[in-house]
């Protein structure tokens, strides 16, 4: 029996087209991660090589209130008390592909220097960046906040070694395996006050993302005291990310505050 020519043909344009789109898929895959590869923590994509990489990151080489720095020199201050605000947030755990963040639910804000940032996002850095008088630390944590007009304050805190923190174990339980995944844990909650020590005195100074683009114009607050996290939970971060954090920067004309 001779096959059926209308059915050869439907067999071969069949074929054709899952070899394109297989390329076509493999294309893809390559492309996404060549971009999620745009920007690292070592190497030529490092981070002194950001401002290199793309004219967006200029600020990165060329601003003068960069951040990290080493918090030193403070400067007591009549600084206004952080009013914090935060509601429990459904746990929402995002393996960015550089850092481990919580993305946070509506509603929740902070009063700083008597202005209401609303609360957006947490995420760690190990080791911390910023350091105060030369000491760095095992983590830390940037709770990332927005104002209505556009402007940016992070409050962070920074991490010493100790016992197991309760807040951090609930997160790194539900860590993403792949970068770029998040997960949302419905029936599970978190809240950020659990990040923040008992005492909310805090340095205060202007700085810049951390990250690239390296926007300036950010309003820091980093609390005086640390908390803590077990040396196994350290463990468990350095399993996702052995390092992500910038190098501190140089402060230049800025003036480091610290509250009363």
């Amino acid at each position: 029996m001779k096959p059926n020519k209308s059915i050869l043909l439907s067999a071969m344009i069949a074929i054709s087209s899952l070899l394109i789109s297989t390329s076509a898929m493999a294309s893809s895959d390559k492309h996404d991660k060549g971009h999620s590869a745009h920007w690292s923590y070592d190497g030529s994509t490092g981070p002194s090589h950001w401002g290199d990489l793309k004219k967006e990151y200029a600020a990165c080489k060329e601003g003068k209130s960069q951040s990290p720095i080493d918090i030193t020199g403070a400067v007591k201050a009549d600084l206004q008390a952080i009013e914090l605000n935060y509601s429990d947030s459904t746990l929402k755990v995002l393996n960015n592909g550089h850092a481990i963040q919580v993305n946070y639910g509506e509603g929740s804000y902070a009063v700083i220097g008597g202005k209401r940032y609303d609360l957006l996002q947490f995420h760690f850095h190990g080791p911390s960046e910023n350091t105060i008088d030369g000491k760095g630390y095992p983590l830390e944590a940037h709770l990332v906040h927005k104002s209505e007009d556009g402007e940016l304050a992070v409050i962070g805190v920074v991490f010493k070694e100790g016992k197991k923190n309760s807040l951090i174990q609930k997160i790194w339980d539900y860590i993403p395996n792949k970068a770029g995944h998040e997960m949302t844990y419905l029936g599970l909650n978190v809240n950020a006050k659990d990040l923040l020590p008992a005492d909310k005195t805090y340095y205060h100074f202007s700085g810049s993302l951390t990250t690239p683009p390296c926007s300036e114009g950010v309003s820091w607050n980093v609390m005086t005291t640390p908390i803590e996290v077990s040396s196994q939970q350290m463990r468990r971060f350095s399993s996702f990310y052995k390092m992500n954090a910038r190098p501190v920067q140089a402060l230049n004309e800025r003036v480091i505050q610290v509250s009363k």
